[in-house]
């Protein structure tokens, strides 16, 4: 019960234990005198004191001299530790009044998220294979010894994926080989007829242009070639599926493995020997866009020449139709171009269209900076090429986030120029975003003389989105007039 008042009460108490100890001489008022039996001992009071949270004396006697020597001391200190105590809550609470009262800074908030865009994924194999499937500028054909049928096909596709095709269209000689391997099997496989009349005529090649006709030696081979060519049209990685197709079409298992012994050789590199496991290995998914880049901007098969500013630019039909529905219009459909081997390019450069060209040959462009990006963006609207175009937009997006502030201020390159280009062309998804990096970035672009030519329409959207926001422009402006105030007064404490 003590205790209990005590922890309630700021007065501080003090447990004196008053008389002599041992060799002391014993106390002589009346207090002490009156019964000298209860004696408590040191460890008694300390512990007393120690419950009670007080402070514990011994004195010899209780009088003058004694309780001002130790009385006054205790006293003074806990006069001290009061007086402390409350000039500290006096300075929270005065603290605590001026936080209450003093203006806070604006909280910046965050920018909008910018819009994001989704590159499209590649469709680069089944192109080539839509090619086989419409068999549109074939320019080659293959026959049984009998001529009862006819397997249309593509020199440029056949030539890149193989070795064999190479010296067998002349691509390459047999000292450019240097495999007998590969030799015997074209000249045991394959007769090239040349010179032969063929009645059907190609679509979307010039009759200027020969269709090469070529016979099949061997039977079961010719059987299983429109399998073996939807293989290798449809990237050449399929194999198992191919060994599955062969064995339900030639059903004796010899012949069965002479096939695939012959379409191993076709595949072959020559000097190294191809087994199964290299046939079924990943390396072979990526055969086109590796080497269709041989035949990039080169005379060799091209079928078609491009005059752009007076230069020229060979190309194959093959690869322009299948990665391209406006140009296997244009060479398909009642056009000049259909029956001409020259056909001009307006509108364009020629590093624009090169980078074009590259892109339908190889699925991949790397452009030299934001305004060649923009050129070929406009090049593949042009021909409705919308990966390309997607590729070109992620380009320039890439490149502008990666820029500094620093940069960006002082950059010659005109953003609202970007976005008119943009606009014009219907790359609807590049002009939002640089309508949202223009208001992202106010106020470095409304200090450039392009931000004039914004439209209404544009400069609208600008205004509502911009960041930082003309509220928190104002409350900055009045924080820092505060600030600016404050710094006038002096307070006395």
């Amino acid at each position: 019960m003590i205790k209990k008042t005590l922890n309630h009460c700021s007065v501080p108490v003090i447990i004196s234990a008053i008389g002599a100890r041992k060799n002391g001489v014993p106390c002589t008022c009346p207090l002490c005198a009156s019964d000298r039996r209860s004696c408590v001992t040191t460890a008694e009071g300390v512990q007393l004191a120690k419950e009670l949270g007080a402070t514990y004396l011994e004195l010899h006697t209780l009088n003058d001299f004694y309780i001002q020597k130790y009385f006054g001391g205790v006293l003074e200190y806990f006069m001290i530790q009061s007086l402390n105590q409350k000039s500290s809550e006096k300075m929270k609470k005065r603290k605590k009044l001026q936080k209450c009262h003093r203006v806070q800074p604006p909280q910046l908030e965050q920018p909008e998220k910018m819009p994001i865009l989704k590159g499209e994924a590649s469709h680069y194999n089944a192109d080539l294979h839509n090619l086989l499937c419409c068999c549109q500028c074939a320019d080659v054909a293959f026959c049984p010894e009998d001529f009862s049928t006819v397997v249309e096909a593509h020199k440029v596709i056949l030539c890149s994926v193989s070795h064999l095709f190479m010296l067998l269209f002349e691509v390459k000689t047999p000292a450019d080989i240097c495999d007998t391997s590969i030799m015997q099997t074209a000249q045991s496989l394959f007769t090239v007829e040349v010179d032969a009349a063929f009645p059907l005529a190609p679509r979307g090649i010039p009759p200027c242009i020969p269709l090469l006709r070529v016979v099949v030696k061997d039977s079961a081979f010719c059987s299983c070639l429109p399998d073996i060519l939807h293989f290798i049209y449809s990237g050449a990685f399929q194999w198992e599926r191919l060994e599955e197709d062969i064995r339900k079409k030639v059903k004796d298992p010899e012949k069965t493995e002479n096939v695939l012994e012959k379409v191993k050789c076709i595949l072959k590199t020559p000097g190294k020997l191809n087994t199964t496991k290299d046939c079924r290995s990943q390396q072979m998914k990526r055969l086109y866009n590796t080497s269709l880049r041989l035949f990039f901007n080169t005379p060799v098969l091209a079928d078609v020449i491009f005059k752009i500013q007076d230069a020229t630019v060979p190309a194959h039909r093959a690869v322009l139709v299948a990665r391209c529905e406006v140009m296997a219009a244009m060479f398909n459909g009642n056009y000049l171009e259909a029956n001409s081997i020259l056909v001009p390019v307006y509108g364009v450069s020629k590093d624009t269209f090169l980078s074009f060209l590259e892109y339908l040959y190889t699925d991949s462009c790397c452009p030299a900076g934001i305004l060649q990006a923009m050129s070929l963006l406009i090049c593949a609207e042009m021909y409705q090429v919308m990966r390309l175009q997607h590729i070109c937009e992620l380009y320039i997006i890439t490149q502008l986030q990666s820029m500094p502030s620093r940069e960006l201020a002082s950059t010659s390159l005109s953003i609202v120029s970007l976005l008119k280009k943009a606009k014009f062309h219907n790359s609807d998804c590049l002009s939002t975003w640089l309508l949202h990096f223009i208001a992202t970035n106010y106020l470095i672009f409304s200090q450039k003389p392009e931000f004039q030519d914004l439209s209404v329409e544009e400069r609208n959207f600008v205004e509502m989105h911009r960041w930082p926001s003309n509220l928190y422009l104002k409350q900055l402006a009045d924080y820092r007039n505060y600030i600016h105030s404050q710094k006038w007064h002096c307070t006395v404490m």
